[in-house]
């Protein structure tokens, strides 16, 4: 019964999103065939054989030891810093690992590392989906930065941007997190989960914006260039500047949980007199989608007011709040969530996806304004996607 319920959630999803086409007669259908057999195969692959278990240790163990690297700096800054037994701080124990984490990707930016790995897997995905190389360099690419950091990347092609195109690049950075906060997501969720999410997204945000928006790229339009992707002349600089940006992520995400959740509660102090929190509405509304995904039905309103809160709020707010549930709740539902909760898709990034845009053209950030509420939409629908994939094989 829990297939069919998840192939008939996936169905619901690719639907939505052909009906939210725009150009439904040029809509890539062996692409998006060939990315939702990658999901499946990749799901298979790292959940149920021994090989694909092995892989997700090594890079969950790797993350961890990268995350004692950056305590060890942590603590050195703030380890005089009196915490009561068994308490912890949030800024301090997750937040500021970021710091670290964003000036390894700087330096292996600056080594020429990243860009030629990330050149050749969006070169790879592009041909076996017949998606345009810049499309698909953006959406390997946002796996590894953050939305504005990806969007700049290809600031070099976005005079051959149509809306299409635009909205595509866009969800991408939507649809996928930055590597640089992956180790405080990793704190928080079940490593698996946060690992397995990371390349799903990327194909489901793929899938879905080639549905609602599809495109046809000549090939003179569609080149990716990684020689000038970035100014660091040294390595010291290369890691400074990685983490100028990492500590500027940080209080940003920290100011942001501050001003959210701090709204949620105002929010549910006015809605008081009808017994019920804004966390639990939203659990009412997801609730048909949530036993589509998978979720039983006794967990599926604490579950979907998580996936709400995520939506409106951010995901650093949600993983706060699903953090204590995880105990409780079964394994298939634990999958499920964290995997959706793997992505930028709420409505903060829109402002800051059409910031960044106007900062590179800014007669294309008024198309992205314009799209904004849609972009959403598309990158909610994927991460319900790949959070159905996965609980198909759990």
């Amino acid at each position: 019964m829990g297939i069919i319920l998840g192939v008939l959630a996936i169905i619901v999803v690719l639907g939505l999103a052909f009906l939210m086409s725009n150009d439904k007669k040029n809509v890539n259908y062996k692409g998006i065939g060939i990315m939702l057999l990658l999901q499946l195969l990749t799901t298979w692959f790292m959940f149920s054989t021994n090989i694909g278990q092995a892989i997700i240790n090594g890079i969950a163990a790797g993350f961890n030891k990268l995350i004692e690297f950056g305590t060890e700096g942590v603590n050195f800054v703030v380890g005089g810093l009196m915490v009561e037994e068994g308490g912890s701080v949030f800024f301090f124990n997750v937040l500021l690992l970021i710091i670290f984490f964003a000036t390894i990707l700087s330096v292996l930016t600056y080594l020429r590392i990243l860009p030629p790995i990330i050149k050749y897997f969006g070169g790879l995905i592009s041909k076996i989906t017949g998606l345009p190389r810049v499309e698909s360099f953006n959406a390997v690419n946002s796996i590894f930065f953050g939305q504005s950091e990806a969007l700049i990347a290809i600031r070099s092609q976005f005079h051959h941007l149509t809306a299409n195109r635009l909205y595509i690049v866009s969800a991408s950075a939507m649809g996928s997190v930055s590597a640089s906060i992956v180790g405080a997501y990793l704190q928080m969720l079940p490593p698996e989960y946060v690992l397995v999410a990371l390349p799903l997204n990327m194909f489901s945000a793929l899938m879905l914006a080639s549905i609602i928006a599809p495109v046809k790229v000549p090939k003179e339009e569609d080149k990716v260039d990684v020689k000038n992707v970035t100014n660091d002349k040294s390595i010291f600089e290369a890691m400074g500047n990685g983490a100028l940006e990492g500590g500027k992520i940080a209080l940003i995400v920290a100011a942001m949980l501050i001003a959210f959740i701090a709204s949620l509660e105002l929010v549910n102090w006015i809605i008081s007199f009808s017994g019920l929190t804004l966390q639990e509405l939203l659990g009412y509304v997801l609730y048909p989608i949530g036993i589509l995904m998978g979720i039983s039905p006794d967990e599926v309103l604490r579950a979907g007011s998580v996936m709400g809160t995520k939506i409106v709020t951010n995901e650093f707010v949600a993983m706060l709040e699903f953090q204590p549930m995880i105990a409780e709740m079964s394994e298939k539902t634990v999958g499920i969530v964290s995997v959706f909760l793997t992505s930028f898709a709420n409505f903060s990034s829109i402002g800051i996806i059409a910031g960044t845009v106007k900062g590179i053209d800014s007669e294309k950030a008024v198309s992205v304004s314009g799209f904004g509420l849609k972009l959403l939409i598309g990158a909610t629908l994927a991460s319900i996607l790949s959070a159905t994939v996965v609980g198909l094989f759990l």
